[in-house]
């Protein structure tokens, strides 16, 4: 790896933004297509964590990644799966709860920006 990457391999939602926003990082959303489809940064590209392998060519190889879920643990996975395979990759902390709360838009397909639904769970279903 060469280039202006970050020598951490976690950042806040609040520096995940400011990357993003300024074309700085590529987002890699993580989560299941139920999750994104509630709401996604939308700036961010959806690989599923159980897809990645198969998908991996779609990684850029000379961008800072940064890789976000519903919480974090999906990604901090990815992140070190990346990691050893050397791209430039770091965690988002908190995930997409935490760029919600950190001001980073939201959006969803068919409709106007929205919350996140609670991970792991599917749009609809009881708590």
């Amino acid at each position: 790896m060469s280039g202006p990457y970050l020598s951490e391999d976690e950042v806040s939602a609040a520096r995940a933004r400011e990357l993003v926003e300024a074309g700085a990082a590529w987002l890699l959303d993580v989560r299941e297509a139920f999750e994104w489809e509630s709401g996604h940064a939308p700036d961010a590209h959806h690989i599923p964590m159980g897809e990645l392998g198969e998908r991996q060519h779609e990684l850029p190889e000379d961008q800072q990644i940064l890789v976000i879920c519903a919480v974090g643990g999906r990604s901090h996975r990815v992140t070190d799966a990346l990691l050893q395979a050397d791209y430039p990759a770091a965690n988002v902390a908190g995930g997409m709860l935490a760029w919600q709360a950190a001001g980073g838009a939201v959006s969803a397909p068919d409709g106007p920006p929205g919350p996140v639904s609670d991970p792991g769970r599917p749009p609809g279903a009881s708590a």
